[in-house]
């Protein structure tokens, strides 16, 4: 397994390995790597010749009330893990080599920023956007592998590669999830072993929301409202959105008459977590 630190050289290295008629697969992640990210490489390895993940905790996608220096990082044992999944490379720049002195570009996708997540954390997937379109650059990926978790993140690189043209395939992955249900995320270090089962309560609310859809409730209001009073049933939460829309569009609906999807964000003390699902209405 190689590791690069510089653009120059991992531009070279993928342009030699398409050059040898290679396809190369990404997994960009922030490092601090757990069960979800290994499954996205094994994705990964399956789909391409040649598996390149980045680890590159990216300070453009924090917002100024967000710690960047707090995110957790292990970079010795990222490498272990990646290794034992069989990655070929590791790109694992400095943030001076991805943002030198003097850099004023971003990649903003307007609409599917504007709902969700990014409602609260303005600026975020501009962060998000920027960083991938500079990844799929350098590493110059066939194929790009995202988890289904980040929703919004998914639907707004994607929306970024068909609108820009890039001849890039996009594959989302389905949640990785903890025994107890929980979904994987490198936040979860951050839950204290009191607040840890307060956290289950997004897994509860999308299983009711589930349930409710599938016993024929169409009101989107009365979905949430039995959704937001589970999640405030528990302790150490706060509820950032719960929201019934569009799954394409990520736009607020009425009525859930066809595929929809529900996106939930609470802070479980400190700690912030997302999670999501479709529900499906039955014939």
């Amino acid at each position: 397994m190689d590791v690069i630190e510089t653009v120059r050289e991992m531009q070279a290295t993928a342009e030699s390995l398409r050059q040898g008629g290679q396809t190369i697969a990404l997994v960009p992640t922030m490092g601090y790597l757990h069960e979800a990210h290994l499954e996205l490489m094994r994705v990964g390895k399956r789909h391409a010749d040649k598996l390149v993940i980045s680890i590159f905790v990216n300070p453009t996608q924090f917002g100024p009330s967000e710690d960047f220096n707090r995110y957790p990082r292990d970079p010795e044992g990222d490498l272990d893990k990646a290794k034992s999944v069989g990655v070929d490379i590791v790109f694992m720049p400095p943030v001076e080599e991805m943002y030198p002195h003097g850099f004023q570009t971003t990649v903003s996708v307007s609409q599917l920023s504007q709902h969700l997540c990014g409602l609260s954390r303005p600026g975020h997937f501009d962060g998000v956007a920027t960083v991938v379109c500079k990844l799929f650059n350098i590493t110059k990926p066939h194929i790009a592998i995202f988890g289904q978790k980040d929703y919004q993140q998914l639907s707004i690189i994607s929306r970024m590669v068909m609108d820009l043209n890039m001849d890039i395939q996009i594959i989302g992955v389905p949640t990785v999830r903890e025994p107890d249900g929980l979904a994987m995320s490198s936040r979860n270090a951050y839950l204290s072993q009191d607040q840890r089962p307060s956290a289950l309560c997004l897994k509860q609310s999308l299983d009711l929301a589930s349930r409710l859809v599938e016993e024929g409730h169409q009101k989107a209001s009365d979905i949430k409202k039995a959704v937001e009073d589970l999640i405030r049933s528990h302790p150490y939460t706060k509820i950032d959105y719960v929201s019934i829309c569009d799954p394409v569009t990520l736009e607020e609906i009425d009525h859930v008459e066809k595929s929809t999807l529900l996106a939930l964000a609470v802070k479980v003390g400190q700690t912030r977590l997302i999670d999501n699902c479709i529900l499906e209405v039955k014939e």
